[in-house]
């Protein structure tokens, strides 16, 4: 079933008709979106399944461009574009215009024919091809908003929740398993750090099944198991300690800076 029909005047709107279809139907499949020029049948009556579809949707996306109002067809009789929209006022269909661009102006009642002066009322969408993709998004999660069959095919929730929460601004999130060689961790790591699938929550490392060098800036470091095999070393004023099979070694350097022949290395 169409949910969302988008209303246009061909010559007028069209391309942001199009990019908004193929926005809703990347994100809600093409059953969902009805754009006359893509959906309609072959073999169809045009009357007939247009005003069928306007009333079994949801929602109308009226696309208003910069010669929507100056247009010779909108005070005519048949005006398919005029028609579609009253038919959606009948039915109580939601309809939420759509301004193209920057410089297209909002609707005026006094522009318009007073079966469509309702129309100037309503709270309107701006779609700037400047800013299509936020434009989009925003228009898709109004439809979310205003549609709420649309939730159980949304494919962008559905991403969303397969590549989970996004991360704050300024986190760093790796993900490291087994470390054969060496890995390093560049700049200053504030909170704790997950490797090997330990959390430590904040302020902590957890170096799990580490097999070489493992350099993690400063602080102290804690390897632990039952064995111990290895040796203790301390420089400057903090601590390294560690507990268990030490294959490689441990670097740890707090306070002064290296000594030049360890820079050449």
């Amino acid at each position: 079933m169409h949910e969302v029909f988008i209303n246009y005047r061909t010559g007028d709107g069209e391309m942001t008709a199009t990019l908004i279809d193929q926005a809703l139907c990347d994100r809600f499949g093409e059953d969902s979106v009805f754009r006359a020029s893509r959906s309609l049948g072959l073999g169809k009556v045009f009357e007939d399944e247009l005003l069928r579809t306007v009333r079994r949707s949801r929602l109308l996306l009226a696309v208003i461009g910069p010669r929507w109002i100056g247009h010779p067809g909108l005070r005519k009789d048949g005006d398919w574009v005029g028609r579609e929209i009253v038919e959606a006022f009948e039915w109580g269909v939601p309809v939420v215009p759509v301004i193209e661009g920057r410089r297209t102006e909002r609707l005026n009642r006094a522009d318009l024919p007073a079966e469509l002066a309702r129309l100037a009322d309503l709270q309107s969408l701006r779609l700037d091809t400047q800013n299509a993709p936020a434009d989009l998004t925003r228009i898709g999660d109004l439809a979310v908003d205003m549609v709420p069959s649309l939730k159980a095919v949304d494919r962008a929730a559905r991403r969303s929740s397969e590549h989970g929460p996004a991360a704050a601004p300024g986190s760093v999130t790796n993900s490291v398993g087994d470390v054969h060689g060496t890995s390093v961790q560049a700049q200053e790591i504030t909170g704790g750090v997950n490797i090997g699938g330990v959390s430590t929550g904040d302020g902590g490392t957890v170096i799990k099944d580490s097999s070489g060098p493992v350099h993690t800036g400063r602080g102290d470091i804690y390897h632990n198991s039952r064995h111990v095999s290895g040796g203790r070393h301390i420089h400057g004023d903090g601590t390294v300690y560690f507990e268990g099979d030490n294959q490689g070694g441990i670097h740890q350097n707090f306070g002064n800076p290296r000594r030049r022949e360890e820079d050449d290395r």
